[in-house]
């Protein structure tokens, strides 16, 4: 085990020197540069604003530059934001963020698993097939559309919840099932497919055999085998659900590392971009090392290799 999280930390190294990399290169040889959408500035005043974002001469000594403070911990200083640090931004918006995509990953596995278990249960069934069609649902119609027909309904309609913003327990209703719902569905599915081909061994036969009531075989017993699979899913999904979230803040005006991420695009920040990819990136590769950890303590039949 040891081995196994020591090797993958490592490969995390050089990973992660690729993402960042990538994407500040290509922020940087973009056509344009982040004064660029502002007033005609003078060529001198435009100078000096690039040698104080570390923006001035080849964009391979910008990127030596740069990559030299990521080592130091520096994620330099945002071009759009003016005198903010991007670890500042980061660090007032990733717990936003995280807390958004904690609750959503809570309410996809409440949801999917208990709906995946039930067409299974129920499977060649019109409950089976009622189930996997609004698993299919949430699956198909994106964020974008959803987040406005739910806004429609429970803000605009009916007055249950506020449109948007962020500070109260209310606000982070809609947002946050906008943003579990294709999670949930796509836990469903791997939830009830999973659960047929357990069902299907002999280990669950001589349960039945055994007279042991359906709840329990199916509760304390099936479901727990066929949970392993769901793990390996869920720890990309959690980071997932994170990068998800762009879309999502950005329609509810939470101030969360989303919003922060799609104006650095937008406004060719290339400092605030590679801060960003950087966090997602490590979260993914942190959220798959936790992943193959905890299949590899619940199921003794893997091997680590």
């Amino acid at each position: 085990m040891t081995t196994l999280i020591t090797r993958r930390l490592l490969l995390a190294i050089p990973t992660l020197f690729i993402v960042v990399s990538l994407t500040f290169l290509l922020m940087r040889l973009a056509p344009g540069n982040p004064f660029s959408n502002e007033r005609k500035i003078p060529p001198e005043i435009l100078a000096e604003l690039e040698k104080q974002y570390n923006l001035n001469g080849s964009v391979s000594s910008q990127y030596f530059r740069y990559m030299g403070k990521v080592v130091r911990g520096d994620l330099s200083i945002s071009t759009q934001y003016r005198n903010r640090t991007v670890n500042d931004i980061l660090a007032q918006a990733l717990p936003v963020s995280m807390l958004l995509g904690g609750l959503a990953f809570l309410l996809a596995l409440f949801a999917g698993i208990p709906l995946g278990a039930f067409a299974a249960v129920r499977h060649n069934r019109a409950a089976d097939r009622v189930a996997m069609l609004v698993a299919l649902l949430g699956l198909s119609v994106p964020s974008f559309v959803l987040a406005p027909l739910l806004v429609m309904l429970f803000a605009v309609k009916w007055h249950w919840l506020p449109v948007a913003g962020w500070g109260s327990p209310d606000q982070i209703i809609l947002p946050a099932i906008c943003l579990a719902i294709p999670f949930a569905a796509a836990i469903a599915r791997l939830t009830r497919g999973s659960l047929l081909d357990v069902l299907k061994l002999d280990f669950i036969r001589t349960a039945r055999a055994k007279g042991l009531p359906e709840d329990a075989v199916l509760y304390r017993h099936a479901l727990k085998s066929a949970i392993l699979p769901l793990i390996s899913y869920c720890g990309p999904a959690l980071a997932g659900i994170l990068t998800g979230s762009l879309v999502i803040e950005t329609l509810f005006d939470i101030p969360g590392i989303g919003r922060f991420f799609v104006n650095s695009v937008l406004n060719r920040d290339p400092m605030m971009s590679a801060g960003v990819v950087l966090v997602f990136s490590a979260f993914l590769l942190f959220m798959n090392l936790v992943s193959d950890v905890l299949i590899c303590l619940l199921d003794r039949r893997v091997k680590i290799e």
